[in-house]
């Protein structure tokens, strides 16, 4: 049982580091068939450690886990969250990639999806980098993209890098837009308890006063 256990992870670990430094031989000998097993033991994998990487970060002060006990909650979410996702995704990429003039099934692109899956905890570690980080991940995700469309699907480079090029510019833009009002909100949030804990030290007289002052500004901006 021992030995089976070291076997997989082995085998996992050298498939991660074969989609890292060559996806394109990776995809060019990918088995375009052979079951779902493999490759959702290896997406629940790679779910795991990444989920582990954004609990450090988040425990050591990156990114928006909060609390160190939400930031462990990440090791159970961000797993289960690339097995649902890892069939959605599919779904989608096997539309696009039927669209796109391939004749390849679903099960195809549930493995290129689920192997494309290598690079996730390396993205969630450029995460870490506001904004730049994103766009990096992105970029780095069109890349295997592109490759798995070109070796798996024999799809035009050009055609591959239009369509996922367009996907990855949205979905940048939309992960830029959800950090920049994730960001807003938490120094909303630290300015409040900053003002709660003043608000604190005060006098009931000093704290009624600005209380006060605060509802009539509020009253004030409603009547307008």
């Amino acid at each position: 049982m021992q030995d089976k256990a070291n076997k997989l992870i082995a085998s996992m670990l050298e498939t991660m580091k074969n989609v890292v430094s060559d996806p394109a031989e990776f995809f060019r000998q990918m088995p375009t068939s052979g079951g779902f097993t493999e490759p959702l033991i290896f997406v629940i994998a790679m779910g795991i450690i990444s989920g582990i990487i954004q609990a450090l970060l988040g425990i050591v002060g990156f990114g928006y886990a909060g609390s160190s006990g939400a930031a462990l909650l990440s090791i159970v979410f961000i797993p289960l969250a690339a097995l649902i996702f890892g069939f959605v995704g599919a779904a989608f990429l096997f539309i696009i990639w039927k669209i796109m003039g391939s004749q390849h099934s679903y099960e195809t692109a549930y493995r290129c999806g689920a192997y494309t899956g290598a690079i996730v905890p390396f993205t969630t570690l450029l995460a870490a980098i506001p904004y730049l980080g994103t766009i990096l991940g992105v970029l780095w995700m069109t890349y295997i993209l592109v490759l798995a469309s070109q070796e798996v699907h024999h799809l035009k480079a050009k055609t591959a890098w239009i369509v996922f090029g367009i996907l990855g510019a949205l979905s940048a833009f939309s992960s830029i837009g959800s950090q920049h009002a994730a960001r807003q909100a938490a120094q909303e949030i630290e300015n409040m308890g900053t003002r709660m804990e003043k608000l604190g030290e005060m006098s009931p007289e000093e704290a009624g006063r600005k209380v006060g002052e605060f509802l009539k500004g509020l009253e004030k901006g409603i009547d307008k």
